[in-house]
């Protein structure tokens, strides 16, 4: 009898869910986007209502052509940071969901980058002080919510990443899984525990706090009423790490690089957290079987979302998948260089107040061009990524799997691959991050029996492999590291 595993793939624009068999192979998907919300310059916020309608309806059609009792187990993946405040009673989320491109808290990031905070933070965490991560976020939501942060501290009120929130909704369990509690800014990933110094300086009870569990474990159990049949919800892991594991990168100096909304090149370190001398993160991969994977990660914030910006800001194309076309049209940017710094700039730069900034245009330069700019800094910023993790790393890296809707467009492999001087390996399943999910939740529930058995699945569907002169590599990235300084501190602190 032909079984399934269920991988939830809650994003930043919108919620997935896939079934796969136990080759892996996808049996059903369907996706659904829903709505932004934009209530201020540098604010990103989500409805988190909004959210888990769009993750249940996705859910209820992927399964309504299937034996319910024919899926093992689900698995959660999720946007992580986002932070959700919810009452532990009426199950209501008490402010908007702030989401991990969000900028309000960045003042707040430089009062205690001035007070000599960062060490500390970096020391316990591997984190940089940023306005990313979800421990200001937090306590800005109990700061301007009325009497909030009294009923956080009588247990009222649970906090939670998204993960924590599908769980909730889905099991009725406050968990978050390792991976995603090593995103909060509150998790000390040494001790692999919440961190009570860090609490105190954020000034948040750990009452609102969720359970750390394993990323491959059973949890919980659906709610009968949601499904008309219990399912074990066995895996939970942040949409990066679960996409490394998907891409079977089970080894110390593997890497992956996912080109979503956002892109994160993640580089298995091992079973002990690697320090970064070049601004990228130290951070938890997942924990399988009582054993810790350790990831350097570097992260850029806007990848495919410069493309939506073409399509919803500028108008220039009808749909995401137009770019490619236009930006073929022409033979290279004409000079143009696009630095999407909408929102700051990330790793290794981690600069809030960096603005998108475009450089080179003449009388000449056309959408195309434009197209063609935005395009080539998504590889242009993963490119910065890599160049980083080459430092900190203590082995030369020979390939980068990519994966994520946005390594569909060949024009951007081939060029992300003369960029790196390295191949760029792009597998056969690009849901990579849905299915690494399933996997965590397939090995908790003897879906799959091991890691090995995982890897053996992995298949490369086009392999690209650079065919750029180092003098014309050189030139690009230079030219691109003047655009980069000229987006730097557009925005003045307060």
């Amino acid at each position: 009898m032909t079984q399934y595993i269920l991988a939830l793939d809650q994003g930043t624009t919108s919620s997935r869910a896939i079934l796969f068999d136990h080759e892996g192979k996808i049996a059903g998907c369907a996706a659904q986007e829903f709505p932004q919300h934009f209530p201020q310059p540098g604010w990103v916020e989500h409805d988190a209502n909004e959210i888990w309608n769009s993750q249940i309806t996705v859910a209820r059609k992927v399964l309504q052509d299937f034996d319910i009792k024919k899926v093992r187990a689900i698995g959660i993946t999720n946007q992580r940071e986002t932070t959700v405040v919810w009452d532990r009673k009426t199950g209501e989320p008490i402010a908007p969901a702030i989401v991990w491109q969000d900028r309000r808290t960045a003042d707040y990031c430089e009062e205690l980058r001035a007070a000599g905070k960062a060490k500390m933070i970096c020391d316990a965490t591997g984190l940089e002080l940023d306005a990313y991560f979800s421990a200001t976020k937090v306590k800005w939501i109990l700061d301007h919510v009325p009497g909030a942060r009294e009923r956080a501290r009588k247990g009222a009120l649970c906090f939670g990443t998204i993960d924590s929130w599908l769980a909730w909704k889905l099991c009725g369990v406050h968990v978050t899984d390792v991976s995603n509690a090593s995103r909060t800014m509150l998790f000390n990933i040494h001790l692999m525990r919440w961190d009570s110094d860090l609490l105190h300086l954020f000034d948040i009870p750990e009452e609102m706090l969720p359970q750390v569990v394993s990323s491959s474990e059973e949890v919980g159990v659906t709610r009968e009423a949601l499904f008309g049949h219990a399912i074990p919800v066995a895996g939970i892991a942040g949409d990066q790490q679960a996409a490394t594991f998907g891409q079977a990168c089970h080894k110390p100096g593997m890497v992956k690089n996912t080109y979503g909304t956002g892109c994160f090149m993640l580089m298995h370190a091992g079973r002990h957290p690697r320090t970064s001398h070049n601004r990228l993160l130290s951070t938890v991969g997942w924990r399988v079987d009582g054993a810790t994977d350790y990831m350097l990660e570097g992260s850029v914030f806007m990848g495919g979302a410069t493309v939506q910006w073409l399509r919803d800001g500028l108008g220039i194309i009808q749909q995401s998948s137009d770019v490619e076309a236009l930006a073929n049209s022409v033979p290279d940017s004409g000079g143009v260089f696009l630095v999407p710094a909408f929102v700051g700039l990330g790793a290794p730069h981690w600069d809030p107040y960096a603005r998108g900034t475009i450089v080179g245009l003449t009388r000449g330069s056309n959408k195309a061009h434009i197209a063609r700019a935005a395009v080539e800094s998504i590889a242009y910023q993963s490119a910065e990524l890599l160049a980083a993790m080459q430092k900190d790393a203590s082995m030369p890296v020979t390939e980068v799997r990519a994966d994520g809707g946005a390594a569909r467009n060949d024009m951007l492999m081939q060029f992300q691959s003369d960029l790196l001087g390295v191949p760029v390996l792009r597998p056969k399943v690009t849901e990579t991050t849905a299915l690494g999910a399933a996997y965590l939740a397939g090995l908790a529930v003897g879906f799959w029996e091991s890691q090995e058995e995982i890897a053996t699945q992995w298949a490369c569907e086009r392999r690209f492999t650079p065919n750029m002169g180092d003098d014309q590599r050189a030139e690009l990235l230079a030219k691109w590291n003047r655009a980069t300084e000229r987006a730097k501190a557009w925005e003045t602190p307060l």
